[in-house]
């Protein structure tokens, strides 16, 4: 068994000690957000291209770190149309030079919405997932679609209804049972975890791995994997269920909790 990392939670710099400082860690691979964690080259819109990406994944390949998932998490229903247009093209520009990088994925979540005219904010989200699916289907790469509580897409079952408007076969799921979970429901994890599974484990390509708890105050925040109140073994089981051998990326697992986390999570996969 293994895991990996959000390759920002070492600290954004260069790429090639980006790599290096993955690999003292012991990860086996990581979901690189180029943006977030990479801090010597320009990754915006347009500066990608096949020699640039395969000079980031080789840097990794030679400290044995795979990039198996690009992060590039945008805003799928900005109101501004230039501003929807610009995240919707930087997700495409990822999928076509993804395979460069060594990545079979790209991932993001949805949106948090500013308005609350859930039609129209609905409709705009379908006509980024459509665009995305249609590039993602010509380049072999899985969209990667993540739940999040307070994000137009906050529930299994919404990502359930989007899947089903975009029928496509390169929409796949990141499965993170901590974005599930609200102060309203966290009491009911083990349903929320089971219920999420059923509706979205056949479509699982990844997971996220983090932990809740309640602070002095009695609000529920999210923690690194092994300090709070997830039911981990559930989650596992479940995963190993539906999908076996899953990448299971740490996040929230900055110092110093770094390795505690990445060994917990490893006992937990047995």
């Amino acid at each position: 068994m293994s895991v990996g990392i959000l390759a920002h939670n070492v600290g954004p710099q260069p790429f090639a000690q980006l790599a290096a400082k993955v690999a003292s860690y012991r990860f086996n691979y990581v979901q690189l957000a180029l943006s977030k964690a990479i801090t010597d080259v320009d990754c915006s819109l347009g500066k990608l291209s096949p020699g640039l990406a395969n000079a980031i994944g080789e840097a990794f390949d030679k400290q044995g770190v795979g990039i198996p998932v690009l992060g590039c998490y945008m805003d799928l229903i900005e109101l501004d149309d230039t501003k929807w247009r610009h995240n919707v093209d930087r997700f495409k520009e990822h999928l076509r030079y993804a395979r460069q990088f060594g990545a079979s994925i790209v991932a993001t979540e949805t949106g948090v919405p500013v308005v609350q005219d859930q039609d129209r904010n609905w409709r705009r989200l379908r006509s980024a997932v459509e665009e995305m699916a249609e590039e993602a289907e010509k380049f072999g790469i899985m969209v990667g679609m993540e739940v999040a509580s307070s994000h137009i897409v906050g529930t299994a079952g919404d990502l359930a209804q989007l899947i089903d408007e975009v029928p496509s076969s390169n929409i796949g799921v990141v499965m993170d049972p901590c974005n599930l979970m609200t102060q309203d429901n966290y009491e009911r994890q083990h349903e929320i975890m089971q219920e999420a599974f059923r509706l979205l484990g056949h479509r699982v390509v990844s997971a996220h791995s983090k932990d809740i708890k309640l602070d002095a105050d009695g609000k529920l925040q999210t923690v690194s994997s092994g300090q709070g109140i997830l039911n981990y073994p559930m989650f596992i089981e479940l995963l190993n269920q539906y999908k076996p051998l899953s990448y299971v990326t740490l996040e929230n697992a900055q110092e110093p909790y770094t390795s505690d986390a990445r060994d917990f999570v490893l006992k937990q996969r047995g």
